[in-house]
């Protein structure tokens, strides 16, 4: 299986199918297994690159080196290794911070963004608020399927949510208290960056998501020129696993119709 050597890191990462590339970045809750839901939809006409970040999954950091900043280098060390020249990227909720910054340092490598449950590190007042309470449900639960899933979710689909914490649990080498980092200064985005996007640009949204509200994600899109939207009012955090059939088609259609005009 693929990996790369990065300063601080090795990245494990898997490839699925062929044709133009689309990029899965998961959230702090998941790791590249998360997506069972995407690859085998999306690998039938696309080559599937999925990966874990620094420290989640099978990718190793060395102490004190996960750091936000260092994820778009990631990102492009593995489709380097790849011989990819640009893919779609979508990114769940802490790979938002990994796909904005690579669309903002690094456009021409990027068909077009899709951000679930992300504000991508855009440090508006509203995700600032939001990330205060996101904070201290983690010290209080840990990266839990509770948090990242619509309130009720585990009642009504049980295996599902099992399956979550099963997947999120294999973070076995995860230091929680880096996780802060990604809202530290250096790390986020000013408001004003979100104007220099010139990257097609799609959010999705979850009515009933308790670590970034949708108005807080709302308030993010407004700042993004020629941005797109999605809502799912009956989802949470996680809208990729919650409501994986109309996700996958939401995303494909618009990943492939930004695949046509470039």
């Amino acid at each position: 299986m693929p990996n790369v050597e990065v300063p601080g890191a090795n990245l494990y990462y898997e490839v699925d199918g062929d044709g133009p590339t689309i990029v899965l970045a998961h959230g702090a809750g998941g790791n590249r297994m998360i997506w069972w839901q995407q690859v085998p939809e999306l690998a039938r006409d696309h080559r599937v690159v999925r990966f874990d970040h620094r420290s989640f999954g099978r990718s190793r950091c060395e102490a004190g080196a996960l750091d936000p900043r260092l994820f778009a280098d990631d990102l492009r060390a593995i489709l380097d290794a790849e011989g990819i020249e640009h893919a779609s990227l979508v990114c769940q909720s802490l790979g938002g911070w990994t796909g904005l910054r690579t669309a903002l340092e690094s456009p021409e490598r990027v068909t077009c963004l899709v951000l679930c449950g992300t504000p991508g590190g855009i440090a508006h007042p509203k995700v600032l608020e939001a990330a205060a309470s996101i904070g201290d449900r983690i010290q209080a639960e840990g990266v839990r399927g509770s948090a990242a899933l619509a309130p009720g979710f585990e009642t009504v689909q049980p295996e599902l949510a099992f399956l979550y914490d099963q997947i999120s649990g294999l973070n076995v080498d995860f230091d929680m208290a880096a996780l802060g980092k990604i809202f530290d200064p250096e790390c986020r985005f000013e408001v004003e960056r979100a104007a220099e996007l010139r990257v097609p640009t799609l959010m999705v949204m979850g009515g009933r998501d308790l670590l970034f509200p949708i108005d807080s994600l709302r308030a993010v899109a407004e700042l993004i020129p020629g941005v797109e939207t999605a809502e799912f009012p009956e989802c949470g955090h996680s809208v990729y696993f919650e409501a994986a059939a109309e996700f996958n088609a939401t995303v494909r259609a618009f990943i492939e119709g930004h695949e046509k005009a470039g």
